[in-house]
């Protein structure tokens, strides 16, 4: 399988939900040409160098990203795109190219979907958490296109509940990427709820 790719300084995760602006003549092609064909475009994580083409400056970024799917399309003008996008699967790149217009691709290998992991006891406050934002959203009467998340909302699967704190948490790119590599769903949600604990968002269960 072959997918135009579109490195950013940020990592999508499977269900996530990711804004884009689209400006540069590169990515103006690429997303339209996806969207007209309802076919996926790949995001990777940027590990050296800007999102804007900087001419002679390379870029490198991560070899697993996940697909992602538009749903909204606004054509602004000519030369600048609003998206709200859809992560889709992750992938891991086999073979990655350069094309002539700086855009890249890859030929890539589809990744497993987390297998269905209920939350366990000493996981809960973790989801509870979450629970807790997603009900503000509510009180707080926020419009449903700016909500960070798209619908259902899984709260009792561990895997849904760790994309979507690991999507939230202040953390460098790194660490998020290590997230999104982590196979194990299970072992994902531990290590957010380490990582929130550490920040103070709830006390641990005795």
């Amino acid at each position: 399988m072959k997918i135009p790719l579109f490195p950013l300084g940020s990592t999508l995760f499977p269900d996530g939900l990711l804004a884009l602006k689209i400006f540069e003549v590169r990515y103006l092609d690429m997303t339209k040409t996806c969207f007209k064909q309802q076919s996926p475009f790949g995001v990777v994580t940027l590990t050296e160098g800007p999102e804007v083409r900087v001419p002679g400056q390379d870029i490198e970024f991560s070899d697993i990203g996940t697909l992602a799917h538009i749903t909204e399309f606004d054509a602004v003008q000519p030369s600048l795109f609003m998206l709200r996008c859809r992560g889709a699967r992750r992938f891991k790149i086999l073979e990655r190219h350069l094309g002539a217009n700086g855009a890249w691709s890859a030929e890539i290998e589809l990744m497993d979907d987390d297998p269905e992991i209920d939350i366990p006891p000493e996981l809960t406050p973790t989801s509870q958490a979450l629970a807790r934002l997603i009900a503000s959203f509510e009180e707080q009467e926020v419009d449903p296109s700016e909500r960070p998340f798209f619908e259902p909302f899984r709260l009792n699967d561990c895997g849904w509940v760790a994309n979507r704190w690991a999507e939230l948490l202040n953390i460098p790119p790194s660490q998020k990427q290590h997230l999104l590599s982590m196979e194990n769903p299970r072992l994902r949600l531990d290590l957010v709820q380490e990582m929130l604990e550490e920040m103070g968002a709830f006390k641990p269960p005795r």
